[in-house]
């Protein structure tokens, strides 16, 4: 079994780490950390995690001691993995106050080590966890840096043209997250009564997880000249991103689904219709959903993923899985609602 510790295990992000691995037939969780909570069941911060589980949180930071207590051969730490689902920030400032034994895998949720320039902090060297672009890479990584909701949506729908350098002219993206991608942590624009029936635009041209993506993009074509140009919206819904994207391109419909499906063949959580799509498809999945049509000479791209999911904890467990030789769906056969 994986021994799997949790920092910031009350947050969104901690609570949907916390609803897969109760029930990943691979993992047994050791401790979920949160100071504001320490002592306090999960299942009052969680409640609907009632009936699942009699796990408290606890504020130690002595984790080494703590994989060592539920580990039969006695602290053997070959098969363990610590989940950062703190903001953006705190994954640094944890690590540098709190050494961890190098022999404990790290998912890093926040965006502190997904750039490559900040990829790495003492000893420990983090691979970008896109695992439709790096998964030879994380199978074989110690350290993981999850990426962004917005930047996974963006760059599932953008990677095949990449992987052609196809990428030739401005790529416009139009994307709208649900209230969750906020946190939890309240704020003018997250009341219920501001967000509900409302809709607003923030960050336009200049949202942070533009850098990740242009960075995977240039992984697979070399330098992108032309500009993303990115809008990204507040929704008045719980969880989910759309995001609609269109660019120049020389493709007929039939071959730029036939590059998709081609590019996306050996990837299980990512698929690829024919049939336009919407935002329930994949709400409480790890699913991407890629829709194309060709409109005269331009490429239009909907992607759709959950970012609480395949946009944060769902693809972080399937890392996890990648990193451990395990089957990279497991524990991840979420269904979404049709209704």
């Amino acid at each position: 079994m994986i021994k799997a510790g949790i920092i910031g295990g009350a947050g969104y992000t901690g609570g949907e780490m916390l609803r897969i691995l109760l029930n990943h037939p691979n993992v047994e969780i050791a401790f979920v950390n949160s100071s504001s909570n320490a002592g306090n069941l999960v299942s009052d911060v969680h409640t609907d995690l009632f009936g699942d589980t009699d796990l408290r949180f606890t504020d130690r930071t002595d984790f080494t001691e703590l994989f060592q207590e539920v580990s039969p051969a006695g602290g053997d730490l070959e098969g363990a993995v610590l989940f950062l689902c703190v903001g953006h920030g705190d994954a640094k400032k944890f690590l540098e106050a709190n050494p961890i034994n190098e022999k404990v895998k790290i998912i890093d949720l926040s965006q502190d080590f997904r750039l490559n320039r900040n990829s790495s902090i003492e000893n420990r060297q983090f691979i970008y966890g896109l695992p439709e672009l790096n998964k030879d890479k994380i199978q074989s990584a110690q350290n993981i840096a999850n990426p962004g909701c917005f930047a996974t949506c963006i760059q599932l729908a953008l990677l095949p043209l990449a992987s052609k350098g196809l990428l030739q002219s401005e790529v416009h993206i139009n994307a709208t997250t649900g209230s969750t991608g906020a946190g939890q942590s309240l704020s003018k624009t997250s009341h219920f009564s501001w967000r509900n029936n409302n809709l607003s635009i923030y960050k336009a041209f200049e949202h942070q997880h533009l850098n990740e993506i242009g960075e995977s993009l240039t992984q697979l074509q070399g330098e992108v000249k032309e500009a993303l140009n990115f809008i990204p919206q507040r929704g008045d819904f719980a969880r989910g991103i759309l995001a609609a994207i269109y660019t120049e391109c020389n493709l007929t419909e039939d071959e730029a689904y036939e590059l998709y499906e081609s590019y996306y063949a050996n990837h299980p959580f990512t698929h690829v219709s024919r049939k336009n799509i919407d935002l329930k498809q994949v709400v409480n999945t790890n699913k991407c959903l890629v829709h194309l049509e060709k409109h005269g000479n331009k490429l239009f791209i909907i992607s759709i993923t959950d970012n609480l999911l395949k946009g944060a904890s769902g693809q972080a467990v399937q890392n996890m899985n990648l990193m451990f030789g395990l089957e990279e769906t497991a524990g991840l056969k979420l269904k979404a609602a049709n209704f």
